[in-house]
C-alpha cells in the first residue's frame, strides 16, 4: 500500500448528506474480483444520465474539479452497506483524502486499510471548505499527516485528530497483511519448528 504523509490536491465537493456506499459504488458493478478498475463506477448514478452520458449537472463532471484528489462532502458519508468496493472506487478515481464531518464506521475502518486518509472536520469547517472551493476556481487543499494539518493558499488553517495507530499505519503505508509481513522471519521460524503431519 502507498505511504500517506502529505498530499496537496484540487478539492471536488459532493454536497450532499448521508452519501451511502450503493451510491458511491452501485450494486450492479459489484461483480468483479479485483480491487482495481472501480473509479469509473464511482457515483454512477449520479455522475451520468440514463443514456450513459455526463450529467452537466453533479458537480463533480465540471471541468474545473478535474483530476481532483480531495473529496469534500457531508455528514455520515458512507453510509450503508459495508462493501469494500466503495473506498476501491474513491482511490481508484484518484482521491487519496475524503472530508466530512462524520463517516459510517465501515467505511471509515475500510478507508485506512486502502490507503485512503478520511478527516474529520466540524461542519463549520467544512461548510468553509464548501465555500473556498466554490470561490476559487482550481482551489487545492495541502494536507500533512505527520502534523495532522489542513492548510490552502489563502491563510487556512485546520488541525485534525486521528487515532495514533490508523497514523502510523498511513505514514508506513500498511495494511493489515503489510503489517502481519512485517514479522515475517519470526512466523517463518514459528513454522520451521512445527512437526509436519
Amino acid at each position: 500500500m502507498e505511504a500517506f504523509v502529505k498530499h496537496t490536491g484540487i478539492v471536488a465537493p459532493v454536497d450532499r448528506v448521508n452519501v451511502d456506499t450503493d451510491a458511491i459504488v452501485p450494486k450492479q458493478f459489484l461483480k468483479r474480483i479485483e480491487r482495481t478498475g472501480f473509479g469509473q463506477f464511482l457515483f454512477f448514478e449520479w455522475r451520468f444520465d440514463e443514456d450513459g452520458n455526463l450529467n452537466p449537472d453533479f458537480e463533480m463532471n465540471k471541468p474545473r474539479y478535474q483530476g481532483a484528489s480531495v473529496l469534500i462532502s457531508r455528514a455520515n458519508f458512507g453510509c450503508g452497506s459495508s462493501r469494500e468496493h466503495a473506498p476501491w472506487a474513491i482511490l481508484d478515481y484518484g482521491f487519496r483524502v475524503v472530508i466530512a464531518p462524520s463517516f459510517a464506521d465501515i467505511f471509515y475502518n475500510n478507508c485506512f486499510k486502502n490507503g485512503i486518509l478520511p478527516v474529520t472536520l466540524s461542519e463549520e469547517q467544512v461548510e468553509e471548505l464548501f465555500q473556498r472551493t466554490a470561490k476559487h476556481e482550481g482551489y487545492r487543499l495541502h494536507v500533512d499527516l505527520e502534523n495532522k494539518t489542513i492548510t490552502d493558499d489563502y491563510g487556512l488553517s485546520y488541525s485534525f485528530d486521528l487515532d495514533e495507530h490508523r497514523r502510523q499505519f498511513l505514514l508506513l503505508g500498511l495494511d493489515d497483511i503489510g503489517l502481519t509481513l512485517q514479522h515475517e522471519d519470526k512466523i517463518a521460524a514459528y513454522e520451521a519448528t512445527r512437526v509436519a503431519f
